[in-house]
């Protein structure tokens, strides 16, 4: 006994429906990934703002020569470009609030907030 054409088209329409849904995924993860850059030793957006009790997606673009370290006394969570680099990496969920963050290797001149609401 074999596939009917209707069951035959029921059974691909499942198949590459689940298939979709397996390519989709990730596009729904990028609602957590929030861009920053550092250029002159100072982060962009400033305040950065994100979602309260959300773990999110951090990507960090070194647009100086010199290395950079997005780094908080706030909260966990930090992560090393070298210049002219990009890397990515994740905080939280962190709870509603005003955090400090900062480069580590120019504190003085990058020291801004990160808005969690």
């Amino acid at each position: 006994m074999g596939f009917t054409n209707s069951a035959f088209t029921a059974a691909s329409t499942l198949v590459a429906g689940g298939i979709l849904a397996a390519f989709m995924q990730p596009a729904l993860a990028t609602d957590n990934a929030f861009e920053l850059t550092v250029k002159d030793h100072q982060f962009s957006p400033a305040p950065l703002i994100i979602p309260a009790d959300t773990k999110v997606k951090i990507t960090l673009k070194n647009l100086d020569q010199s290395t950079a370290e997005f780094i908080s006394d706030d909260f966990k969570g930090g992560k090393l470009a070298t210049g002219g680099k990009t890397v990515s990496f994740f905080i939280g969920p962190l709870k509603a609030g005003t955090y400090e963050f900062h480069d580590e290797y120019h504190e003085a001149a990058s020291k801004t907030q990160l808005i969690v609401q």
